[in-house]
């Protein structure tokens, strides 16, 4: 890793794969891990894809209010993390893809695609990935939920 100042840092256990209990160590959150029922599974917990979805919508929102407060630009914002996992035919084995939908209240599609744009660049979980796995950054219109 690079010299970089640490700026926070957890950690997570998990007993059991994917068919089995992840956790913080403090024990403030813990999700039971379920292998879901499309793939043979009981789909009786969460599974990793959806954990990643989670995680990696909150970050590349934060990234995306980030880039709104520098350019001045207002509003409620969105982003519906979509995590599909993908057989590699390349070793038989899973890679992941992500489509991440932009949405930004009031605001017309290409203003929102290009501060998604941004945001894509300085998102911690967008930097991650980025040349590992496949991610689609799209605007769409906002929709309360």
């Amino acid at each position: 890793m690079t010299e970089s100042k640490v700026l926070y840092h957890t950690q997570a256990i998990n007993t059991g794969g994917r068919n089995g209990k992840s956790q913080l160590p403090d024990g403030s959150f813990s999700v039971n891990v379920s292998t879901p029922k499309e793939m043979g599974g009981k789909g009786q917990g969460s599974n990793p894809e959806q954990l990643f979805a989670l995680g990696y919508s909150a970050c590349f929102n934060s990234a995306l209010e980030l880039v709104m407060g520098q350019q001045k630009v207002a509003g409620k914002s969105q982003v519906t993390a979509t995590v599909e996992l993908l057989a590699d035919p390349t070793d038989n084995g899973f890679k992941i893809g992500v489509e991440l939908d932009v949405a930004i209240e009031g605001k017309e599609l290409s203003q929102v695609q290009e501060l998604a744009d941004k945001a894509h660049t300085v998102c911690p979980y967008s930097k991650a990935t980025n040349g590992n796995i496949d991610v689609t950054v799209k605007a769409v219109a906002y929709q309360e939920i």
